[in-house]
């Protein structure tokens, strides 16, 4: 019982002050994510083509949303359970592979982690990835057979850097049983469960791979290598064989995603959180003799400050006003429109260098890049007193990505400034890029 009240208790906490960013603005990836999770059940996975993320998190989102609503609080609530349970699944694992004092590191890692912090207030499904990683971590340690075919399968259909950890999950289980520690049979019955249960998903993969992939991205650098040969290094002088063995498999699964994002740039740190059971669970057992310490310095990151998410409702409620049924939106950052089109007023027209989106709600990544660099500032027939908004983003990044959006913002923004058939009326302020995740501002035009 005083083990249960302590873990309801730091549960209770961690979600408490995890709370404070529910109400903010959606961003771009939260705007994409509600917006597909709006769509009808059956029409998700269809959708799902065009984004490049497999169907569970927005399948459990639309299901939320019927429950519960589809505001701001209301979405993100669902992250935040999965934090909540995360909490007391890696006491478990903890306890599971080295001991009660390791359970209560990594419970405290969970409730205290920044990661988690973050995107337990974002309506994205890395917070599921992080618990699935977690029982998945475990139960190969372990040797759930059952348990771990079945958090693999959930995540593979959660995110897609799951075949990172599936992968070293089987490069570790392959040197063990070379050195005859485990029974290959065993590793054969997970590996045909994994793949038949996953196989209905594979065409859908195999589609976004070639047609979507993440044009904003860029190949990582080899000194964020030491960044996960360091810490297993120090884990592996642990002398519990679990906690080796936890240490391996996330070196492993993070060389594995660094060399794939060298191959073709798919890069984000965010993506590493389905590594976070093994790092997690090596980390709370290589420190179990200084639980006191690591348990403080783990709760004490609640506090650490997080950066805000985007400006993107401030300047959608400020531009809105003057904005009526036929007015013509054009984002410059294409993947800003699922998120306009939520807080401007309904019936606008919306417009990207990329063409204009069938269904604003979502994002068409299919060969967006190739679509987005041959695209030109072309508008459609204009009538007197029809307003145009341009909405501009302030990307500092070096992607292919963000460059073309770039060049595009020069073209439309010169485009408009000499359209002689349009008057200038005004432009929001420019926001301060360091204290946002997502910057935009808006020029807003009249028709003479």
């Amino acid at each position: 019982m005083p083990v249960a009240g302590a873990l309801v208790l730091v549960t209770a906490v961690s979600v408490l002050l995890r709370t404070g960013a529910l109400h903010d603005g959606f961003w771009i990836d939260e705007g994409i994510a509600v917006g597909i999770a709006s769509h009808d059940l059956a029409d998700i996975p269809r959708l799902l083509r065009l984004d490049g993320s497999p169907p569970l998190y927005y399948l459990l989102l639309h299901g939320w949303m019927a429950l519960f609503g589809d505001s701001e609080a209301a979405a993100r609530a669902l992250s935040l359970v999965f934090v909540a349970i995360t909490v007391p699944v890696s006491w478990w694992a903890g306890t599971a592979v080295a001991g009660r004092r390791a359970g209560a590191i990594a419970a405290a890692l969970a409730a205290g982690c920044p990661l988690l912090s973050y995107y337990g207030q974002e309506a994205r499904m890395y917070t599921l990835v992080a618990l699935l990683s977690v029982v998945a971590a475990a139960a190969f340690v372990l040797g759930r057979r059952v348990t771990l075919a079945g958090a693999l399968v959930l995540l593979l259909y959660t995110h897609t850097w799951g075949l990172f950890l599936a992968a070293a999950l089987a490069v570790v289980w392959i040197a063990l049983w070379r050195a005859g520690r485990v029974a290959g049979r065993d590793g054969a019955l997970v590996a045909v469960a994994v793949a038949a249960l996953y196989a209905p998903w594979v065409p859908s993969l195999a589609f976004q791979a070639l047609h979507t992939g993440a044009p904003w991205s860029v190949s990582p650098s080899a000194l964020l290598l030491a960044a996960a040969v360091l810490p297993a290094l120090f884990a592996w002088r642990a002398r519990n064989e679990a906690v080796r063995l936890l240490a391996l498999i996330g070196a492993v699964g993070f060389v594995l995603a660094w060399l794939g994002s060298q191959l073709e740039p798919a890069w984000s740190g965010r993506y590493l959180a389905v590594l976070y059971g093994p790092a997690a669970l090596a980390l709370a057992g290589a420190t179990a003799r200084r639980a006191p310490v690591v348990v403080v310095a783990a709760l004490a990151l609640l506090v650490v400050p997080l950066p805000a998410k985007s400006n993107v409702r401030a300047v959608a409620v400020s531009t809105g006003i003057n904005l009526r049924p036929g007015d013509l939106v054009i984002s410059t950052q294409p993947e800003q429109v699922p998120v306009l089109q939520r807080y401007l007023p309904g019936g606008l027209t919306y417009l990207t260098p990329a063409g204009a989106p069938p269904d604003p709600a979502v994002m068409d990544w299919r060969d967006a890049l190739r679509r987005l660099r041959a695209g030109s500032p072309r508008l459609t027939p204009l009538h007197a007193g029809q307003r145009i908004v341009l909405v501009t983003a302030i990307l500092e990044a070096r992607s292919p990505w963000a460059r073309a959006v770039r060049r595009g913002t020069r073209e439309w923004r010169a485009a408009l400034r000499a359209d002689p058939r349009l008057r200038r009326l005004g432009t929001t302020s420019r926001p301060d890029p360091r204290r946002f995740r997502s910057t935009v501002r808006a020029a807003l035009y009249v028709v003479k």
